[in-house]
């Protein structure tokens, strides 16, 4: 398998230290240049941004990086672990520098699992969110199909079976477990509600079994042009979604 991931990596990515700024500042441009792949994105972040509950209070999206979520959400306060191009403020999602109740929504794609504590990440959120808010993410998850994928063409730790909610941090990227957030929102979901009791979970909906596979991510090459998105999709709804999604759309909303 290591053989297969090297022969789809993708040439702009190939190499690169995931924890190196401009690894990040690549993804917009292989976004871009991937019109399979911005389709999901899009898809993403349309469900995103109808999460957002009206009312007073900021929006802030953890991971801005390479995304486009800004063009979603006027005043967005876009965020990242590290400097990069575009971004309106540096922060750790564990650390929030916001204010209590201050915030109506916290935004994020495919960076919970790279949270080296998530539990300061809920207590957190539980803190700046005002009652009504929410926090709206996509995330990695744990299905028969995604352990397959996961385990055996995806580059990042996958560790279904920890005991524990946290990992050694390796860098701000490198460092990951892709079913943490199905442990912490699944497996562990008794725990979760008895720790935090003023986060409700609302949603964990499996979703994208094939798409993302096909379209390469930002790491792979893409195996379909964009006008296979339709098609594809019309496959995925034939397929038991419990046992094949690769994602899962979440939502916790503050009590």
């Amino acid at each position: 398998m290591k053989f297969l991931r090297n022969l789809l990596a993708h040439p702009l990515t190939r190499g690169l230290d995931l924890d190196d700024p401009n690894t990040t500042a690549l993804r917009q441009r292989i976004i871009e240049a991937k019109p399979f792949l911005r389709k999901i994105y899009e898809g993403w972040y349309a469900w995103l941004a109808e999460q957002i509950p009206a009312g007073d209070g900021g929006v802030l999206e953890l991971g801005s990086g390479g995304g486009f979520f800004k063009d979603y959400v006027p005043g967005l306060i876009t965020s990242e672990i590290f400097s990069v191009p575009g971004i309106g403020c540096v922060l750790d999602g564990q650390r929030l520098p916001f204010t209590d109740a201050s915030l109506k929504a916290i935004a994020m794609t495919n960076v919970l699992h790279h949270l080296p504590n998530v539990r300061r990440f809920f207590a957190e959120s539980s803190r700046c969110l005002r009652p009504g808010g929410v926090v709206a993410m996509i995330e990695p998850w744990v299905t028969p199909w995604s352990k397959i994928v996961y385990t055996k063409l995806h580059h990042e730790p996958f560790e279904p079976h920890t005991p524990a909610w946290e990992f050694p941090s390796t860098g701000p990227l490198s460092g990951a477990n892709d079913a943490l957030p199905w442990v912490a929102l699944h497996r562990d979901r008794a725990i979760f509600e008895r720790e935090f009791p003023d986060l409700k979970i609302e949603r964990a909906e499996p979703i994208l079994p094939l798409r993302y596979l096909l379209s390469g991510g930002v790491a792979m090459r893409t195996l379909l042009p964009g006008t296979a998105y339709g098609p594809i999709g019309w496959l995925e709804n034939l397929w038991p979604i419990s046992r094949g999604g690769m994602f899962a759309r979440l939502l916790l909303r503050r009590v």
